[in-house]
């Protein structure tokens, strides 16, 4: 605040000082453009051979003289001095227009004197015409214009700070109730909201994106919380096991069969293992930014790939007629058909189905991983791609999972630019005889593929 008016009373007194210059300067010119005016009048009557005496020139500020090149009056308006001339003659440029400074007393005026010379008469009698013009009323003018610029000058420069500490608090107000309410939020627990202000300015734009970022902040610590909350509740699971495991076999002593419990504790451990792996997973998914189309990826040859790691049946391919090529990471993509795969054989009573194809949509082409299992309820379809979501009926609780998967291959898919929808077998999305699995992925040609690579 102090900084700005500072600077405002630096401005204003240079802005006076211009003012103040260009005003002298305008004058001035003034009394130039008067004095020659007059002087070429006095000129063209010398050239007539008409020079009355004395010449008739009217204004108390105002003093002409002829004189030719010895310096001797020849015609003086009736103020003038007709002895001594207000310049003298060899201060003179004969033949060319000046202006020239003159003492006060020589010319008889109230000082400073201005004085301006033009030449006249002919080239057998030359002459030069003197016409004299006070600078009092110029520097008179100055002099009230500088009184009034110093008089005003403080008292516009208090006016304005009064103004821009006013305006400067009223616009910083809003500022500062945010700062108190950040201060606020900050010092306790919990979600909290900035005020916003009435006013539709940038304040409050600037206050509703805050309370927007809170929101989203809130969101993402609430998920946070119960991620780690849901992670420290599985990995419990399979540690509990295992020292139950190993407390048994201790109280046991030679009575352990160590043979069952080492196999216990390899399924613990794989568990735990696949767990750990899942969680970094997710946390690196959470991370890293999605980087669009990596190579070229057949889905045909990846179904079959995936397809090849179970027995035939239950698992089937039926491979599309034409390769389908589709941009992505080939590792991620078969991660999600693996996980896919691996839930479908887990329900099916006896067949898994895994197809491609392309879809209605020019962009995308629809791969299906379908079973004949007992389905999900259509009210849970969007609610088992939740991360540790768990169903209560057969199909829902995996033996050993975490309820992960799902939560898995969403984010791979939603990398890759794809969508994942549950459907029943049949196409229709509100049965509960089989499920089919349909992702979109974007459809690509060869040749785009391999110009991405």
């Amino acid at each position: 605040m102090a900084l700005g008016v500072f600077g405002l009373t630096v401005g204003l007194a240079l802005g006076g000082a211009v003012l103040l210059g260009a005003l002298g300067y305008v004058l001035q010119r003034t009394v130039d453009t008067e004095a020659f005016r007059t002087a070429d009048a006095v000129a063209l009557l010398a050239a007539e051979d008409a020079l009355p005496d004395p010449l008739p020139v009217a204004g108390g500020q105002v003093r002409v003289q002829v004189i030719d090149t010895q310096g001797r009056i020849r015609a003086a308006s009736i103020d003038a001095d007709r002895l001594v001339p207000m310049v003298r003659p060899e201060r003179l440029d004969t033949g060319h227009r000046q202006r020239l400074e003159a003492p006060a007393e020589r010319v008889g005026l109230a000082g400073p004197v201005r004085v301006v010379a033009v030449p006249a008469g002919t080239a057998a009698d030359p002459l030069t015409v003197l016409v004299a013009r006070s600078m009092a009323d110029v520097r008179h003018s100055t002099h009230v214009a500088r009184v009034i610029l110093l008089v005003a000058f403080p008292l516009l420069v208090a006016v304005l700070a009064v103004v821009a500490w006013r305006v400067v608090g009223a616009t910083l107000r809003p500022v500062e109730a945010l700062r108190r309410g950040a201060e606020e939020i900050t010092g306790r627990a919990g979600a909290g909201r900035l005020p916003v202000p009435a006013s539709a300015d940038e304040i409050h734009r600037l206050a509703v994106t805050l309370n927007g970022m809170l929101d989203r902040l809130e969101t993402a610590r609430a998920r946070q919380r119960a991620f780690v909350s849901d992670a420290a509740h599985e990995l419990r699971s399979p540690l509990t096991n295992i020292r139950t495991e190993l407390e048994v076999a201790q109280r046991l002593a030679d009575r352990t069969d160590w043979t069952a419990v080492t196999a216990n504790l390899l399924a613990d451990t794989e568990r735990l293992s696949r767990l750990v792996d899942d969680l970094l997973l997710l946390a690196r998914l959470d991370e890293t930014p999605i980087a669009r189309g990596t190579g070229p990826v057949e889905l045909g040859a990846l179904l079959t790939e995936v397809a090849a790691r179970y027995p035939s049946p239950p698992v089937r391919v039926a491979p599309p007629p034409d390769p389908l090529w589709t941009i992505g990471n080939v590792d991620e993509l078969r991660r999600v058909l693996s996980n896919l795969v691996d839930n479908a054989v887990r329900h099916a009573h006896g067949s898994v189905l895994l197809a491609a194809e392309p879809s209605g949509e020019a962009a995308y082409h629809l791969v299906t991983v379908t079973d004949d299992g007992p389905g999900i309820p259509a009210d849970d379809r969007r609610r088992v791609f939740d991360r540790f979501t768990r169903l209560d009926d057969g199909r829902g609780r995996d033996d050993g999972g975490a309820g992960l998967g799902l939560a898995i291959v969403r984010e791979l898919v939603r990398r890759a630019g794809g969508t994942i929808t549950l459907t029943d077998a049949d196409g229709r999305v509100d049965a509960q005889s089989g499920l089919r699995v349909c992702l979109l992925l974007p459809a690509s040609s060869i040749e785009d593929g391999l110009g991405q690579t």
